[in-house]
């Protein structure tokens, strides 16, 4: 069992999910050998951020689900599930994950990923899908979703994803999108040119 605090967002799916194992109150706070490794495994997988993740002694490890899908959440960050590669725009593989929570408020101090600051900054949306930018070119080999955070820009997506809204009523469908991680587009969660615009910095 691992535990990344820094990207931990206190969705607190672990300690509501199996309190015996996952108990703030103690030291160490995991205590996974107070229940049986499926149980535990099955209320990891609830970790919104992939702050959470297990190591099996049988052998078991976490396979990415079967469709990649990004998710928006009511004022706060986009949940991304699948085989998913965060790269660098020279294409170094950063990041190998299944279930980041990607920051879209523009103000993260861990960026690209989420760590709770849209709560102070007052970002809001709730969640629904803007006019579809989500773009079907020729489909590339393999299954998994490449995300590239641009310098000073949006989310590059390359590869098979379904986008839905935070309601789960509204879906798009498509291989290659620009999704806002300022915070500022007016037509989100898709990029359009508000970075640029506003001066927005990942480093501020």
């Amino acid at each position: 069992m691992s535990f990344d605090p820094a990207r931990c967002i206190h969705a607190r799916e672990c300690v509501t999910g199996l309190p015996g194992v996952f108990d703030l109150g103690k030291r160490p706070w995991i205590q996974p050998g107070n229940s049986d490794p499926e149980t535990v495994t099955e209320v990891v997988l609830r970790c919104p951020s992939g702050a959470l993740r297990f190591e099996r002694e049988d052998g078991v490890v976490e396979t990415p689900p079967a469709k990649n899908v990004i998710s928006l959440v009511p004022d706060g960050p986009l949940y991304a599930r699948g085989d998913i590669e965060i790269r660098s725009v020279e294409g170094e593989t950063l990041y190998q994950e299944t279930r980041p929570a990607l920051c879209r408020c523009g103000a993260s101090g861990n960026k690209p990923f989420c760590d709770n600051t849209h709560l102070e900054t007052g970002f809001s949306h709730d969640g629904s899908l803007g006019e579809d930018n989500l773009r079907t070119e020729e489909a590339s080999a393999g299954h998994t979703l490449g995300i590239v955070p641009a310098p000073n820009g949006p989310l590059l997506v390359h590869g098979q994803v379904e986008l839905r809204d935070a309601a789960g009523e509204a879906s798009y469908s498509g291989n290659k999108a620009a999704l806002c991680r300022c915070g500022r587009s007016a037509n989100k969660p898709f990029c359009d040119g508000s970075h640029a615009r506003t001066g927005w910095r990942e480093d501020l």
